[in-house]
């Protein structure tokens, strides 16, 4: 009752014109730039969050509740469209969404995506509601050691899971941590790797690296691919953008069964929603087949609808573990944490204490920003292919304009613009050799609280380093990470055999 209470209180901050029209703004800016080819959710936040920092932190972070959950349905537009989707999360809905779009069904499946979309956040959502502060009350147990194994469990998880990769994970994960020790030590005073150059003293601001690996790295790997086999084309989107009754009866237990998939994977860092929703597409593609007609490779429609409700189920839960235990556990979400900390508040077990008023109408803007993402997006979904008749030169040429403008604004600082296109090329080396960009962002948001409580646990144990694993969370969260990581690794033999096996066969 007291949560219903809270969130009512919430409502009635976020029910006022100004805060609704900056979350149809965020809702409609957020989708439009995750709908670029090559861009992303995470691009979009990271792009949108210098133009936040002069507005309010309520209407800032409600502005950001839209352009989160946009950016999410503007992922799965390239992918359904292009077969490029803006973000791994939905790479598994656009298998079958881009089947649709060929054979012209393409309205049709942005329509699945857009409702799977709003019942797996609605779902999620609710429950972050109702669970979150129970969350935060189980983390005020958690001390320096409990904080080390959990951002440790971050750092292996991500760097095994996201990745085909565990090499390019952890080299990944060593450049996040490289570039966030960058600076003075407050422990000692000390300068590390700044080279001399006193604007790195407070080190490399989050905006200027995010920008730059995901906006700078990106257009120059789209310059290099310019008229390349794979320079990917536009399939315009025709027809009705609704789902017809029986549509409608097909996709409903797919998204169920998708948010039942992502619900759980949001409190886990595992780097997004890439494991839910590719479970969410193998038991569709199970199930398909034992159908009389089945449609797998022809445009399923629950193909879509179910990777789609996890991933914005998982997106929602995500959000709970972020607020209530400051843990990221996706690239976006440390994006998000970034944009607390810009406004002086930390996320965790205190966050409800402190700033409960802006929490409350943070969660109630979630289910603001997914009723106007799903009034926009139905009958608009043709517009957003029109969005994409834009010519590469231009619109690429566009973002790193708008990328150097936000860096620029962000500090008023040149070496901020040297760094950025410096990192920028560091991005599109690591595009160029499938290295994963989610490691580099969990460990530059996680790195300081790392190697801080790493730091406060040995001095406080006059460094007896058995303090590492001296509580029942800490061994939970250890045994948890080593069988993680052993049935990562089985799993891997596995498949490899399977490859080998198929390999053979043909060979025969």
């Amino acid at each position: 009752m007291n949560q219903l209470m809270d969130l009512l209180a919430g409502f009635g901050t976020v029910l006022t014109p100004t805060n609704l029209l900056w979350i149809a703004v965020g809702a409609f800016l957020g989708t439009a730039v995750g709908v670029l080819p090559g861009l992303g959710s995470a691009m979009a936040v990271a792009l949108l969050l210098p133009l936040t920092f002069t507005l309010e932190p309520i209407s800032a972070l409600t502005m950001f509740a839209g352009i989160y959950f946009g950016g999410l349905f503007g992922d799965s537009i390239a992918g359904i469209l292009m077969n490029t989707p803006g973000n791994s999360t939905a790479i598994a809905s656009s298998f079958e969404g881009h089947q649709m779009a060929l054979s012209g069904r393409a309205p049709q499946a942005l329509a699945t995506a857009a409702i799977g979309a709003f019942l797996g956040g609605m779902i999620a959502t609710v429950l972050v509601v109702f669970f979150a502060p129970s969350m935060a009350d189980l983390a005020t147990s958690f001390g320096p050691a409990e904080y080390f194994a959990l951002a440790l469990f971050a750092f292996v998880a991500i760097s095994t899971v996201v990745a085909d990769s565990v090499i390019r994970g952890l080299a990944a994960l060593a450049i996040g941590l490289a570039l966030s020790v960058v600076g003075i030590d407050q422990s000692t005073g000390t300068a590390r790797f700044t080279f001399g150059i006193p604007a790195l003293f407070d080190g490399i601001s989050v905006v200027v690296i995010t920008v730059a690996l995901l906006a700078v790295g990106e257009v120059l790997h789209v310059a290099s691919n310019v008229g390349r086999p794979d320079d990917k084309k536009l399939i315009p989107a025709k027809g009705r953008p609704w789902l017809s009754g029986a549509e409608f009866r097909a996709a409903l237990p797919a998204w169920l069964r998708g948010t039942g998939f992502g619900v759980p994977f949001g409190i886990i860092p595992a780097g997004g929603a890439e494991v839910p929703t590719f479970l969410a597409y193998g038991t569709e593609r199970k199930l398909d087949a034992r159908r009389p007609e089945p449609m797998f490779g022809k445009g399923s429609i629950q193909g879509v609808a179910g990777p789609e409700a996890a991933g914005n189920a998982t997106a929602g839960t995500a959000m709970g573990a972020l607020l209530a235990l400051g843990l990221p556990t996706s690239a976006t979400a440390a994006l998000l944490l970034a944009a607390f900390q810009q406004y002086g508040m930390q996320p965790g077990p205190l966050l409800f204490e402190r700033s409960g008023d802006v929490v409350w109408a943070l969660l109630a803007s979630f289910f603001v920003a997914m009723i106007i993402l799903l009034i926009l997006n139905l009958p608009f979904a043709p517009m957003w292919a029109m969005l994409l008749r834009v010519p590469k030169e231009y619109l690429y040429a566009g973002i790193s304009v708008f990328a150097a403008f936000g860096v620029y604004a962000a500090g008023a600082s040149t070496v901020d613009l040297a760094v950025m296109i410096a990192i920028g090329v560091i991005g599109f080396v690591m595009r160029r050799y499938d290295v994963p960009l989610a490691p580099v962002l969990i460990a530059l948001i996680l790195g300081p609280l790392a190697e801080y409580s790493l730091r406060d646990a040995m001095a406080n144990s006059s460094n007896n380093a058995a303090v590492l694993v001296s509580s029942p969370i800490t061994i939970a969260l250890y045994l948890i990470l080593i069988a993680g990581v052993v049935w990562n690794a089985y799993r891997r033999v596995q498949e490899k055999n399977v490859l080998a096996a198929l390999e053979a066969a043909q060979d025969r």
